[in-house]
């Protein structure tokens, strides 16, 4: 079963165009990691630093070897460039 994570994060607005560019270096590696479906970035348009990274993935299997990668071995120095800690939500579809 697919999953879709949400990945809630408001950037520090004085660094919000650099924190971009880094997410987006970083969402390389996300992109190319076993079981990613897609990611998508949207930008709060009332709110610039308010930024929302949508991720599909193939199983929940292959969002928690993610999520244990970027815990270790694929830690970025992200949280440096946010105004506090992101949130992340994630769901599966009912087939409603």
């Amino acid at each position: 079963m697919t999953v879709t994570a949400l990945l809630d994060v408001r950037f520090d607005p004085a660094r919000r165009d650099e924190g971009l560019a880094f997410l987006h270096t970083v969402l390389t590696d996300t992109r190319s990691f076993a079981g990613c479906l897609s990611v998508e970035v949207l930008v709060d348009t009332d709110d610039p630093a308010h930024v929302l990274v949508v991720e599909r993935w193939e199983s929940m299997y292959h969002d928690a070897m993610y999520r244990d990668w970027r815990a270790g071995a694929g830690a970025t120095a992200l949280g440096d460039y946010l105004a506090g800690p992101p949130g992340l939500t994630k769901f599966t579809a009912t087939g409603v």
